[in-house]
């Protein structure tokens, strides 16, 4: 039977209405159900790393990730079944990350320790987007995208220059203090250098001559200075795409410009736009 056949058979249909389903109650009802089990299910995988609950409710935590592991199984294979076409759900994102929510509870009975990546199991709460009617605002999210890749390469030449920073200043405070101080060598001053750069300061390695504390000090100062770089480089972008993708035309009423650019009324008068 061909993978695009037309779904003319009641049980798929109201098979198809639940699951796909986000309009009918009972396809609510069903996703609303599906984002409780996979929560739990994500929830019983963390708790499974802490030793003290593993060695106590180890085997009740199996058993449950089985029977969420056998639940989202049969969810699988009923999606394959009612779908219009098959091939392309089992080729979507959502289809791929359903497939590989299941896969290591199987793959960790022939690998030993593959099942703890169903932790990937929380990659499936993506489905509140849909849920929740919230798809509308991930053209928010691909503006955001867009900037970040807009930005890329000067976001990639700042911290070019900061890795030159801190390599120059490693070497410099390598030089000064030494294997006695703790630095025991380059690679150890530039971890060194990258925890004050970025004034985290965890500590365990601190300078003791006061060349080296001076160097400290400054080391600091550079990290307040530009540790909002970044930051700025990406809101300019941001702006800029944001402006990009307002609508120039300009309003007969008020003279308002930057609308939307499906927009047919002006967002600050109500008075209606030429048409593109």
């Amino acid at each position: 039977m061909n993978t695009e056949e037309k779904v003319d058979n009641p049980l798929k249909q109201q098979l198809r209405s639940v699951i796909f389903g986000t309009e009918t109650a009972q396809g609510k009802r069903f996703d609303i159900i599906l984002m409780i089990c996979i929560v739990l299910s994500v929830l019983l995988i963390f708790i499974d790393t802490i030793e003290h609950i593993n060695e106590q409710y180890g085997q009740l935590i199996s058993i449950a990730e089985w029977s969420f592991t056998v639940l989202f199984t049969v969810e699988y294979i009923l999606r394959l079944y009612c779908s219009l076409n098959r091939l392309h759900y089992a080729r979507s994102f959502f289809g791929i990350v359903d497939l590989v929510s299941i896969l290591p509870s199987y793959l960790g009975l022939i690998f030993p320790g593959a099942n703890v990546a169903l932790a990937l199991r929380v990659l499936r709460l993506f489905r509140v987007f849909r849920v929740l009617k919230l798809l509308r605002y991930l053209s928010d999210g691909h503006l955001l995208l867009k900037a970040m890749v807009q930005s890329s390469r000067k976001v990639f030449m700042f911290f070019f220059s900061v890795s030159l920073i801190i390599m120059v200043l490693s070497v410099i405070m390598y030089v000064i203090e030494g294997p006695n101080n703790g630095f025991t060598s380059i690679p150890k001053s530039m971890y060194w250098t990258v925890v004050t750069i970025t004034t985290v300061g965890y500590g365990d390695i601190t300078p003791q001559t006061p060349l080296g504390q001076g160097i400290a000090a400054l080391t600091m100062l550079i990290g307040y200075s530009i540790i909002a770089i970044p930051t700025g480089i990406l809101t300019a972008e941001i702006s800029h795409e944001m402006v990009r993708t307002r609508d120039l035309r300009k309003c007969s009423n008020c003279g308002k410009k930057g609308h939307d650019n499906d927009a047919d009324y002006c967002n600050h008068c109500g008075s209606e736009l030429e048409k593109l």
